[in-house]
Parts: structure tokens; C-alpha cells; sequence
């Protein structure tokens, strides 16, 4: 799972490098297009195939949260001193734990409704044996979800 994040990382950073000029503090582009070119170029990279490699490591993932912390401090040319959490509620983004959960969630709903029956005993986990407190692709919609008492 390593190898496939960090190939996901340098992939994503490679983007960015060459998408500065439209996205950096230089750029006379507006926050509205320069979110939208996020949206639209970097997040994909990174989102692709999220079922699988979001049951990586804490560590790995908090890599992915780093990058998207950087590119929208990037885009908003915010200083130092405000708070990643504030920038990522002014700009109504979901952090990457909270998109692994929502994809995770979609590709199981779809997964109960597909015709092929072999599909549908993807979500059977019943006979898996566990070990080593690894996580299982089935695992991700309730694995960052914050269950309050």
C-alpha cells in the first residue's frame, strides 16, 4: 500500500509543479478558478482508486492531508498563521479522511445494488481472517467516522 501512496504523492506534486502559474501567489487568476482547477486537475489524482489505498496506514494518509493542506494555503495565499481547518471550512472542502469515507460509503451502496452476485460477496467479510489490526477496503466508510456519545 506504501508504494502505491507515494507514486499517488509524487504524481499530485508533479501537477502541482506544473500548474503553479495558474495556481500560485503570483497567478491573477480568482479563488473561484483557482479552486475550481483544484477540483478539477489535482483532486482526481489523488481520489483515484481511493477504496483500495484508503485502508493504508494513519501516516500515509495524513501524507495525502499534507498536500491538500499546502496546495489550498497555496491557493488562497493565506499566511502562516491561520489554521488549516479554518481555510478548508472557508473553502467547504472535506478533508481526505472525511473523502475515503464518502467514497467508501458510494462504492458499497453501488455494490449492493450490482447484478453480478460476485460483486455483492465483496461486502461479505464474515470468513476473512483478521490480523495485524489491518483494514479492509469493506472497513472504510465507518473508519474515520467520529462516533459521539
Amino acid at each position: 500500500m506504501a508504494k502505491i501512496h507515494l507514486y499517488k504523492t509524487s504524481a499530485t506534486w508533479s501537477k502541482t509543479e506544473k500548474d503553479y502559474w495558474l495556481i500560485g501567489r503570483n497567478s491573477k487568476l480568482s479563488l473561484a478558478s483557482k479552486l475550481l482547477l483544484y477540483k478539477v486537475i489535482l483532486k482526481p489524482v489523488w481520489t483515484h482508486r481511493i477504496q483500495l489505498w484508503g485502508s493504508a496506514s494513519n501516516s500515509n494518509i495524513e501524507i495525502l492531508q499534507r498536500f491538500q493542506s499546502k496546495v489550498l494555503r497555496l491557493i488562497t495565499c493565506a499566511p502562516w498563521y491561520v489554521p488549516n481547518e479554518v481555510i478548508q471550512r472557508d473553502l467547504h472542502m472535506t478533508t481526505v479522511k472525511d473523502e475515503i469515507a464518502n467514497f467508501s460509503e458510494k462504492y458499497k451502496k453501488r455494490l449492493f445494488v450490482h447484478p453480478n452476485n460476485l460483486a455483492v460477496g465483496l461486502l461479505n467479510t464474515a470468513r476473512d481472517v483478521r490480523r495485524l489490526k489491518r483494514y479492509h477496503p469493506s472497513d472504510l466508510p465507518t473508519r474515520f467516522r467520529i462516533t459521539r456519545v
